[in-house]
């Protein structure tokens, strides 16, 4: 399986509202319930007027298009990484799955999941 990393650091962060969030940008992921307004962007994009904010995230896309029926692809990716005491954020679109990691780990993330079989496809800015 490949995974295609993300050039960008991200933040994940809540927000009372979405007006200062530019939602033209890419990436960019919004989780909102009755409890709060989750965002996930790159950190240079962040607006100033936050409730809480955790920066220095770096990410992995699977890729191609995951089919619903496919079980355990994130599993997999989680359990190997938490066998080495990586945590990770996990985010879905309706094609695939996106795995954020602390940048501190990342380079420690590639080097697990190449030793898993796993193809790691670098951004040029990585």
């Amino acid at each position: 399986m490949n995974l295609i990393t993300l050039p960008q650091k991200l933040s994940v962060y809540q927000v009372s509202n979405l007006h200062a969030v530019d939602l033209t940008q890419q990436p960019l992921f919004i989780g909102i319930n009755d409890e709060e307004i989750s965002v996930v962007s790159a950190t240079d994009t962040v607006p100033a007027d936050t409730i809480e904010r955790e920066d220095g995230w770096k990410a992995f896309k699977i890729e191609g298009i995951l089919d619903f029926s496919l079980v355990g692809i994130l599993a997999k990716l989680a359990t190997l990484l938490a066998e080495v005491k990586i945590s990770i954020f996990a985010v879905s679109t309706y094609n695939t799955d996106y795995i954020l990691v602390k940048a501190d780990d990342y380079v420690a993330a590639i080097t697990v999941l190449q030793e898993n079989g796993y193809t790691i496809k670098q951004t040029l800015s990585d």
